[in-house]
């Protein structure tokens, strides 16, 4: 290892490296996680890749570097781009009204108290900009982020698989038709709001927002196996989801119907399925200032724009489910990005400025601007949405599927001599 002092870069120390590796075959030896994927990119080069356990465990089908996840939220960051890409082309603006393109939310109303009866409601003291959207400060909700009545009204309203709106324009007009939870701009609520987002992307491009990505995204960076949907050919390498049932403390899996077809409604939010090889050149592209490999998306000051911490100091003294998840930590335009890191080191490390987003499985990836690395994390784990789930991790529980991904990150920068 080179020490910084010298004037060099600090390189990896390889055993220590191992190290991280070795945390997530306990894990899953021990029966909290049914397998996992992790690669590690620095300077240029991938640094080490690792696939263990499983990604069926009833058909013994190890988990591979090509293995296709469920990467639920690392999907907002995608639709983020997709949408700052127009605003490069003009034709939205991060202060415009998203009633532009989506008249259904013309006239919001808000609740009165986030937690209280639906018809006591005010009306909205501004409308919703598209820069609400992506910083999840539009009032709009998810039901695992709410209590109250709210939170019934949002699962009666959009439902959920077969249960749900069938089309765009309906799922639209069901969301629109529910009071806000706060003002717009008046503090981080996570939400919809990516889903509503790209669905103005594909009414503003004119087009599917599927076929967007697609043409915009996925086929110029060659991310060969992202989509709304696993096709016939490739569910042989995709990972099943698991959770841990509490009555015989054993892992089983989570019934999620395969679709032979895209989606009706490509949630812009949640609903991508992807390969650490696919997700790692989306990372090194918002990484590199908006450009990999030859191939230009954003330019360096939009990148730098999403990248820079949009709340307010008291904006982030609220928590985010059930933890203190901005002690360190702010939010630019669809992914987090760490303004301190000692404050920060405790969710597992990452130097100033690194930024990335989770998914509701445990899948995780993390850009460092300063290392010039990205860190990318994929397992298919099930726990509780909301405060519950976080929770559970002061109680001891069953959760090293979970805790693993901290130990992971805090081995990596170890390595590094951090």
């Amino acid at each position: 290892m080179i020490d910084d002092a010298t004037g060099g870069r600090r390189e990896f120390d390889a055993s220590a490296l191992a190290g991280a590796t070795s945390i997530l075959e306990r894990v899953i030896r021990s029966g909290d996680l049914s397998g996992a994927v992790t690669v590690i990119w620095r300077d240029g080069e991938v640094v080490q890749t690792h696939a263990c356990g499983h990604a069926n465990i009833e058909q013994a089908r190890p988990m591979a570097l090509d293995t296709i996840f469920r990467i639920a939220s690392m999907t907002k960051p995608i639709t983020s781009v997709a949408a700052l890409m127009l605003m490069e082309e003009g034709r939205l603006a991060l202060n415009d009204p998203i009633a532009r393109w989506a008249p259904e939310f013309s006239e919001m109303r808000v609740l009165r108290d986030a937690s209280g009866p639906l018809d006591e409601t005010y009306p909205t003291p501004r409308p919703i900009t598209v820069e609400d959207l992506l910083t999840h400060r539009s009032g709009l909700a998810y039901a695992f982020t709410s209590v109250g009545p709210i939170a019934g009204a949002y699962e009666a309203a959009l439902g959920a698989g077969d249960a749900q709106p069938r089309t765009v324009d309906a799922w639209m007009k069901a969301l629109a038709g529910l009071p806000l939870a706060y003002p717009p701009g008046e503090r981080f609520h996570y939400s919809h709001a990516t889903d509503v987002l790209g669905i103005l992307v594909g009414r503003i491009a004119g087009m599917d927002f599927r076929r967007f990505l697609f043409e915009r995204i996925f086929e110029p960076l060659g991310m060969r196996d992202t989509d709304f949907y696993v096709p016939i050919a490739k569910r042989g390498r995709q990972a099943s989801v698991y959770r841990l049932n509490a009555a015989d403390d054993v892992l089983e899996p989570v019934d999620f119907p395969d679709s032979d077809a895209p989606p009706t409604i490509s949630s812009g939010g949640g609903g991508l399925f992807s390969t650490a090889d696919d997700y790692l050149r989306f990372a090194r592209m918002l990484l590199n200032n908006g450009e990999v490999d030859g191939v230009r998306l954003l330019r360096p000051d939009t990148v730098a724009l999403m990248r820079g911490n949009h709340l307010t100091d008291a904006q982030r003294q609220f928590g985010f489910m059930g933890i203190p998840f901005w002690a360190g930590q702010g939010f630019g335009l669809g992914v987090s990005v760490v303004t301190d890191p000692v404050r920060q080191a405790w969710m597992g490390g990452g130097s100033m400025g690194a930024f990335g987003w989770p998914g509701a499985f445990g899948t995780w990836w993390q850009a460092d601007p300063v290392e010039n690395m990205v860190m990318i994390y994929l397992i298919q784990n099930s726990l509780p949405l909301g405060p519950e789930g976080a929770a559970q991790l002061a109680t001891g529980q069953r959760l090293g599927g979970r805790v693993a991904l901290p130990m992971w990150q805090k081995e990596v920068y170890a390595a590094l001599g951090k």
